[in-house]
């Protein structure tokens, strides 16, 4: 019910019903509530409230249960929002590692922040006047056949020939 809220829009509802749940509560559902309270925060534009949400014990005890790649992965979301990129990407891996019934796209995230950007540290000056000493140095070599090509037509006329 508290995730129909949230996906509802009625935030409050939804943080009313997490915070209240009854009595009876199994962990699993507890864990639920947690990820869809994170959601919430995520929501209300609290990013840091969001992974604080998921911080339960479950997280770092080093077990695995059923529902662990969904609380390693909603923790991953919530990093990554939260601008945390590096801590996020090893959550996703720990949520792809855990996630033996491939209920979660964690492996795809994981690669897609293991993307490798390489970044062109020639100054755009720099590039240009490389380009045109290449250039240049293109023009000094001599042809194939031993000639230099000097746009003429080569039949000792002295006349141009037309661009090729």
């Amino acid at each position: 019910m508290a995730d129909s809220e949230r996906a509802l829009g009625r935030l409050d509802r939804a943080l009313a019903l997490i915070n209240d749940p009854g009595d009876g509560l199994d962990r699993a559902t507890g864990i639920e509530l947690r990820i869809v309270e994170s959601g919430v925060r995520r929501d209300q534009g609290l990013p840091d409230a969001a992974v604080v949400a998921l911080q339960v014990p479950e997280l770092t005890d080093g077990r695995t249960r059923p529902w662990s790649a969904r609380l390693f992965y909603a923790y991953a979301d919530a990093l990554l929002e939260a601008g945390r990129d590096h801590d996020a990407r090893a959550w996703f891996g720990r949520a792809a590692a855990a996630d033996a019934a491939d209920e979660t796209d964690a492996a795809e995230r994981c690669e897609d922040l293991d993307q490798i950007m390489i970044d062109d540290l020639m100054e755009p000056a720099d590039a240009a006047e490389d380009d045109a000493a290449e250039d240049d140095a293109a023009e000094d070599e001599p042809a194939e056949n031993g000639v230099q090509d000097n746009g003429t037509s080569g039949d000792g006329s002295g006349e141009e020939r037309p661009d090729r």
